[in-house]
């Protein structure tokens, strides 16, 4: 990886800097299990359902993506609907509840090579920026002690604020590279999700890398990552 062709790095949140996509991943499963249980649905929530329907999407749209999987309509709520309301926002916010207690509970290590990436592209200069469908990035960025290395985070908190549309439209990742003054076709996106190469590859960028933690490399690369690796301390090599 000749770094020297790039001036920004595009970092994902869950499952590229943090174990934490791990944790949306139970978070997920707490919340439909439950929600199908009640209702009785005979066919149930599989592992296949997060990375098909959910995984890098905002999370009402993931929500609607895996209500009409089954078959099954819900108002959509407002923001503020209570956990207990059986709407999409409502259910939005109840997955919200399942994972912070999960994150309160266990705490969070970033990747150690994630780290080692951060270090080395700190030591040459080029600047970095957190995109993420999560509202709940401060969070897990201040847990796994990463904070102050982020002065961009576009999260779905500033993409709700700004009306930027989520991922698989590259508008977050446009707006960060935007923030950091870098032209697209010289930053790099760094994704773990199917939603968010198809982003990279939309948006223009000068290189979409997938970082395999369990999607399966040719996945993301049928679906648009010029390169697949299972840890970033590989891309650490000139």
């Amino acid at each position: 990886m000749n770094w020297h062709e790039y001036d920004a790095a595009l970092f994902d949140l869950d499952g590229v800097l943090t174990p934490t996509a791990e944790v949306h991943m139970r978070a997920w499963r707490q919340l439909f299990v439950n929600f199908l249980t009640k209702r009785g649905m005979d066919q149930p929530y599989v592992e296949n359902d997060y990375f098909d329907y959910i995984d890098g999407k905002p999370r009402y749209e993931g929500i609607r993506a895996f209500l009409t999987s089954r078959g099954i309509q819900l108002a959509e709520g407002v923001p503020s609907d209570s956990p207990q309301v059986e709407t999409v926002c409502g259910l939005a916010n109840r997955k919200n509840e399942f994972f912070a207690a999960l994150l309160r509970e266990e705490g969070v290590r970033p990747y150690a090579g994630s780290v080692q990436l951060l270090d080395h592209l700190e030591e040459r200069g080029t600047k970095v920026a957190v995109v993420t469908s999560s509202r709940n990035a401060t969070a897990v960025l201040e847990a796994a002690d990463l904070r102050p290395r982020f002065d961009v985070i576009v999260d779905g908190n500033v993409a709700a604020e700004k009306g930027l549309r989520g991922k698989p439209c590259p508008d977050t990742f446009v707006a960060a590279a935007e923030q950091l003054g870098v032209p697209v076709e010289r930053a790099v996106v760094l994704e773990d999700a199917v939603s968010g190469v198809q982003a990279g590859r939309a948006g223009g960028f000068g290189m979409v890398i997938g970082v395999d933690r369990g999607v399966g490399a040719q996945r993301l690369t049928d679906f648009g990552a010029d390169v697949v690796v299972a840890d970033l301390a590989e891309l650490t090599a000139s």
